[in-house]
């Protein structure tokens, strides 16, 4: 432990086995401090940032069914929608009335619309100047498979069409083992990945999650992070992570204990520790609440997360943590930190 808290302070990588050893013994004040090292070694500034942005769903029908999700429609469940042109207009025009730069958007994957439906939605909306966050590798595979053309062509197609970055959503655990189990119709960890990298070849820049705290072992979130980290040195591309408990309310998976916010804050640590070339992690207050968000901060986290005007599909696991901006800003100045608005790169939105 003693050579392993040297290494990295000296800024040295972390290695597997070493990960897994800090997993297995360090305590959470330990791992607090290395994670709080690392972050000061990547920002020096006493800075936290945040993005104001709204999560459109643009459909809750999908064909996925997966075990951890209490927010999708069956295709012929009467109560799933498609939301119309006007509705998408309406949302945005509320976001940018509250500041807001980005539109996360993300929706189950419809078993009927084709590859121009996404790309005359993101026509629409980008008539708005917004910035377009969206469609997950999830999405960008099942649009490859009913329209029969390239996981290449396809993100060409949306990204001539409006599409500005890519969400990090989908991504689960990245092994095929734990995939198969919750989620056997959504794409691959090797497709996930593959999405990934193209979308960065194509100077789209992305983010990366880990949902964790289901049925993944410490080795799977290892290998999990081990494959971010290699693509993050290939291409650059991501410009934070995000890990986030699963919630297992209203799901398949109720029984499963919920993650304490104690097993969370040494995720979040062991992640900002290992993922050395990502810049940026997200605290996950969506999911925590405000004080351990708060607390995020001294365990690696230096980004806020969004404002999230609205958000769908954490809710109907039954958690309704809500922000403003103001609470933000007062969140992260009572921690000793300087607020700043961002946007989708981490730059500042001022000097937008």
């Amino acid at each position: 432990m003693q050579r392993i808290t040297e290494q990295i302070l000296a800024g040295e990588r972390l290695r597997a086995a070493d990960f897994l050893q800090l997993a297995a013994k360090a305590d959470l004040y330990q791992l607090g401090f290395l994670a709080d090292a690392v972050r000061k070694r990547l920002h020096p500034e006493r800075k936290v940032t945040y993005v104001i942005d709204r999560n459109i769903n643009y459909t809750d029908i999908c064909i996925s069914a997966c075990k951890f999700c209490a927010f999708f429609k069956a295709p012929d469940d009467p109560q799933g929608s498609v939301l119309s042109h006007e509705q998408l207009l309406e949302k945005i025009r509320e976001t940018q009335e509250l500041g807001g730069t980005q539109i996360l958007l993300q929706g189950g994957l419809h078993p009927d619309l084709p590859l121009e439906f996404y790309e005359d939605m993101l026509l629409v909306m980008k008539t708005t100047g917004i910035h377009i966050h969206g469609f997950s590798p999830p999405e960008i595979c099942h649009f490859s498979q009913l329209s029969g053309l390239s996981i290449k062509e396809v993100l060409k197609r949306l990204q001539r069409a409006g599409l500005d970055s890519i969400p990090g959503g989908g991504a689960e655990i990245l092994t095929d083992r734990v995939r198969q189990q919750l989620a056997p119709r959504k794409c691959s960890a090797d497709d996930w990945l593959a999405v990934m990298e193209e979308a960065h070849q194509q100077g789209m820049r992305t983010t990366a999650t880990m949902m964790f705290g289901h049925i993944e072992t410490w080795e799977e979130r290892l290998e999990h992070l081990e494959r971010l980290r290699s693509l993050q040195d290939r291409t650059g591309g991501f410009t934070a992570f995000i890990p986030w408990p699963f919630q297992p309310d209203n799901t398949v998976l109720a029984d499963v204990e919920k993650t304490s916010g104690f097993a969370y804050l040494r995720m979040l640590a062991l992640s900002r520790i290992y993922l050395d070339n990502v810049a940026n992690i997200q605290a996950s207050w969506v999911t925590q609440g405000p004080k351990i968000a708060q607390v995020s901060l001294f365990f690696g986290a230096n980004d806020f997360g969004s404002t999230m005007i609205e958000e769908n599909v954490v809710a109907a696991a039954g958690v309704h943590f809500r922000l403003s901006e103001q609470e933000i800003r007062r969140l992260i100045t009572d921690a000793g930190f300087l607020p700043e608005q961002r946007l989708m790169d981490y730059s500042p939105a001022k000097q937008a």
